[in-house]
């Protein structure tokens, strides 16, 4: 009779588990979105760099503009990937601290709870860093169309 009872208590620990094993999926997808904008960016960046070495005048200063904004974007990016690999962390743990609080003697609630309330308060600042991204690369495309049409002036010339 004591196993079925540690059964139904596995049980209970799994349906508990559920709802943080969910926000962990969602997190990934989200690590998903920054790493692909961060290669995004450095990729643009590694153009102007190569670019750079060889344009003199206002162009010169406009694609050091540009850099300035990706080095700020990617710091930004980088900052939200790490808040929010810390807050996938947390809630790893708070899923083994649920197993652990259910199948052994010891109250572990309130650790629980201060695990994921840690967590969530790095994923809001993670977002918070994703938005000042978007924001900035949303302000900063103007520097890029500058270029860009200059790319394409240039082009015609040829």
């Amino acid at each position: 009779m004591e196993t079925l009872n540690a059964f139904g208590d596995i049980g209970n620990i799994v349906q508990l588990a559920v709802a943080p094993v969910f926000l962990l999926t969602g997190i990934a997808a989200f690590l998903g979105v920054l790493s692909n904008r961060l290669g995004r960016i450095t990729d643009r960046a590694r153009v102007l760099e190569r670019r750079r070495a060889n344009i003199s005048g206002d162009r010169y200063t406009l694609i050091e503009k540009e850099l300035t904004s990706l080095w700020r974007r990617i710091s930004m990016i980088n900052k939200a990937i790490r808040l929010c690999t810390s807050s996938a962390l947390l809630v790893c743990l708070v899923v083994v601290m649920l197993f652990v609080g259910g199948l052994s003697p010891f109250d572990l609630s309130v650790l629980v709870a201060v695990f994921f309330i840690t967590a969530m308060i790095a994923l809001i600042i993670g977002l918070i860093y994703f938005l000042r991204e978007v924001t900035k690369a949303t302000r900063s495309s103007q520097i890029g169309m500058e270029i860009a049409v200059d790319d394409i002036h240039l082009e015609k010339k040829d």
